[in-house]
């Protein structure tokens, strides 16, 4: 279950021809739904999917094109001198985008992409070329003179399309089978040619690409010798019939729905040598009912390394495979009585050795491992958890990270360590004190080389940062926002030394939120102490807020295991209608949300719906002890896990809220998927009680507020079956409630339209409810 707060978070990507003229408005500077939900984007001109070239002289980026912003273009500009220069123009290729297959439908739901044109592309590892699939099809930039070469134009859609390391082949899933194309001979060779059915080649299953943020299913090999390719068999699935309703009719989907305690699809892992032809099975182990978790080559190409997940998701064995016989051994494995977290934290060095994260001393650190999968030191350390490892710079031994903690000042005198910080297998060391800071993220620095150093920071501390590194990491695109910044992206060297703007998004009088700006709320944060954890929470007040006054309150919250909302970054158009409309808006990131230590993450363990909800209700009684807060006007609204999480706050007398907006709920874990439900609650034949408790059917006899339930209609992900259990439920128990249904819409309302029908209707129930219509 990717995070979707609300639908409404959708709308800067997904953008539509809807405008409203200004002079419509009563007031200009007041912002309202017709306003956000048209064009130019009030967020600015973002650069989206950005990324440097290999010898970090080139960015390439996308970017929606002014005359249809749902379509998008590949842009690219020198990290020198020189104006950024469109590389890839999407309707000039292709003027008349045809409908995309099923397939990549549904890819692209998992990937959460709904924008057309130009919505993914890669670099070869030499950086001489851009491979961007486009509407089905495939083409090839060049770097230098940016000739673009359109390699295929077939009825087929090929998806999941690479460049190879060394630029001399493409490689697309055509018709459920892997193609490679000789970019000097220009012929076209199938790897495999038995994929239909229920049998698939070279794609990542439905759970990975869903749950396990696994979006292909083929990983070539740095000497362009080898192809690891996986095989799904999905023939052991159930099939879930379920409607798509569109509005012109219905159509009956036979999906293949893995849902928890039921099969998984059987992945296996193949190596195809391009030499010899030859097609080698991968051993992964006599059981086939694991996850194929994350596939990687080392770097010189003569190990494969491949992380296999039990399917109870309490071990995560890390493979060393030979790649000419498929024969395997376990060279590190990692346990935990809850879940072993899956991470993109693996980096193969040129010397043999590999970086990798583990959670074993309850923080996500990251630690430096022989070929054999030996410790040798950790990079990382301490009361922290790091949220990702963002490159390897393996010439001056520098690994760069983002995190959200900061160094304690040091008691007067003291001039080493003066804290103890656990390590692997029980061991501890001296270090500096440090905490975490939840609300904010910035990128730093370890030594490779050396252990119990500080760690150094690369971005200023106070916003919200995020990185992408070269890969020789000595320069990243760095991506920051905070509370008066817009999302902005530049150029940095590896010590953060600031090179150029890729899109400086200044929040001046031309950009398209400035006349609104005025308007916005003060936002303030603050922190709760839950059974020994710390929560942080934010609260944004509606402008000319009077605290002699009283006002009503509606909790925003997800509440499920993601990377947290409460963020000191650039706040939603889409909260401001709320203030503008007069409410307090208030966010908590309960215990399970959040990449914060092992602890407060597995507190949910085995019983979702509880903790949360108790966190939640902590959060209410602060609100009620508020003077300025209306007590008896408090309402919730949440969508996907936050859909579970307000049913199950309405039902919940200590909540006492008046009303709450459920959006694509889940109803009873036993009806989602495998990988995501089993990690956190086992299997519903191994914990009945947990998911008993968390079946909300049986308790929307406690209602204490009004309820607005939205759900789409083609939902492939949370099926819409959770939300007509619920219906039916409420009917038969002459229970009112009211209903907004999304024909055609899966698990995000996508498009102007549609969303600005959907902030309508929540703008309205909210006022009948807790506003000036409900008094």
């Amino acid at each position: 279950m990717r995070n979707i707060l609300l639908a409404s978070t959708l709308f800067f990507a997904a953008q539509s021809p809807f405008t409203l003229a200004m002079a419509q408005t009563p007031d200009p500077a007041v912002l309202t739904p017709e306003r956000v939900f048209s064009d130019p984007a009030l967020a600015g001109p973002v650069a989206k999917g950005v990324s440097l070239s290999p010898d970090g002289e080139l960015v390439a980026f996308l970017r929606s094109r002014e005359d249809d912003v749902e379509v998008q273009d590949l842009w690219a500009a020198p990290t020198g001198e020189g104006e950024p220069f469109k590389l890839i123009d999407a309707r000039a290729l292709v003027p008349d985008a045809g409908e995309l297959s099923e397939a990549e439908k549904a890819r692209r739901e998992r990937m959460r992409i709904s924008a057309r044109g130009v919505v993914e592309y890669s670099w070869d590892e030499q950086g001489r070329y851009i491979l961007a699939p486009l509407e089905g099809d495939v083409f090839l930039a060049e770097r230098e003179g940016g000739a673009v070469r359109r390699l295929t134009e077939s009825e087929a859609d090929e998806i999941d399309a690479k460049v190879s390391p060394d630029g001399n082949f493409v490689s697309w899933v055509r018709d459920q089978d892997l193609v490679v194309y000789d970019l000097a001979s220009g012929r076209e060779t199938e790897v495999t040619n038995d994929g239909e059915g229920l049998i698939t080649w070279a794609t990542a299953e439905f759970i990975a690409q869903e749950e396990m943020d696994r979006d292909t299913g083929y990983w070539w090999s740095p000497d362009e010798r080898y192809i690891a390719l996986q095989r799904t068999d999905e023939s052991g699935v159930d099939v879930i019939p379920r409607l798509d309703i569109t509005g012109g009719g219905a159509t009956v989907i036979e999906q293949r729905y893995p849902r928890a305690g039921r099969p998984n699809a059987v992945v296996e892992l193949y190596v195809h040598d391009r030499q010899t032809g030859r097609r080698t099975k991968v051993d992964l182990g006599t059981n086939t009912d694991i996850y194929l978790a994350r596939v990687n080559w080392s770097a010189d190409g003569r190990t494969l390394y491949v992380q296999r997940q039990s399917r109870d998701q309490k071990t995560l064995d890390l493979l060393s495979v030979d790649p000419a016989t498929g024969a395997s051994r376990v060279i590190v494995t990692q346990r935990s009585d809850a879940w072993v977290p899956l991470t993109h934290d693996f980096k193969a060095l040129d010397d043999g050795n590999f970086i990798w994260s583990s959670e074993e001393t309850g923080w996500k650190h990251l630690y430096l491992y022989d070929r054999d999968g030996r410790m040798i030191r950790p990079i990382t350390y301490g009361p922290w958890a790091v949220k990702s490892l963002n490159g390897v710079n393996q010439r001056t031994g520098e690994v760069f990270f983002t995190a959200s903690f900061a160094y304690a000042e040091r008691p007067e005198g003291v001039t080493g360590g003066h804290s103890v910080c656990p390590m692997p297998g029980g061991r501890s060391m001296m270090c500096d004190v440090q905490g975490e800071t939840p609300t904010t993220q910035r990128l730093w620095r370890a030594s490779l080389n050396e252990q119990g150093g500080r760690f150094t920071p690369v971005t200023p501390d106070g916003g919200w940062w995020s990185a992408s590194m070269n890969r020789t990491g000595t320069a990243f695109v760095g991506n920051y926002s905070d509370l008066n910044t817009p999302p902005q992206s530049g150029l940095y060297r590896a010590d953060g030394t600031f090179v150029r703007w890729i899109e400086e998004n200044r929040l001046d009088e031309d950009h398209p939120y400035f006349p609104y700006a005025s308007r916005r709320g003060e936002v303030t944060f603050g922190t709760l102490e839950s059974h020994g954890e710390t929560l942080v929470w934010q609260m944004t007040t509606p402008p000319g807020f009077d605290p002699s006054k009283t006002y009503p309150v509606i909790m925003q919250v997800y509440g499920g295991p993601s990377g947290g909302g409460v963020k000191r970054g650039w706040q939603s158009a889409t909260n401001q209608l709320l203030t503008e409309a007069g409410y307090i808006v208030f966010r908590l990131d309960n215990r399970g949300e959040g990449d914060r230590s092992a602890a407060f993450k597995q507190a949910l363990h085995l019983k979702m719906g509880q903790p949360e909800i108790e966190d939640q209700v902590l959060a209410a009684n602060y609100l009620r002890s508020l003077p300025f807060v209306d007590d008896n006007r408090i309402a919730a609204m949440g969508w996907s896990y936050g859909g579970f999480m307000t049913l199950h706050m309405l039902t919940e007398p200590d909540m006492g809220l008046t009303s709450a907006i459920s959006g694509a709920p889940v109803t009873d874990w036993s009806l989602y998927d495998t990988h995501y439900t089993e990690r956190f609650m086992s299997t519903p034949q191994a914990n009945p009680e947990g998911y008993a408790a968390s079946d909300i059917v049986d308790q929307l006899d406690r209602l204490t507020g009004r309820l607005l339930l939205m759900h789409g209609m083609a939902d492939d992900n949370v099926i819409l079956e959770n939300s007509t259990r619920v219906m039916d439920a409420l009917q038969a128990s002459s229970i009112p409630f009211e209903l907004m249904l999304y024909p055609g819409q899966r698990h995000g309302v996508r498009g102007n339209e549609r969303q600005l029908q959907q902030w309508r209707t929540y703008l309205d129930f909210l006022d009948r409810t807790i506003g000036s219509r409900s008094q």
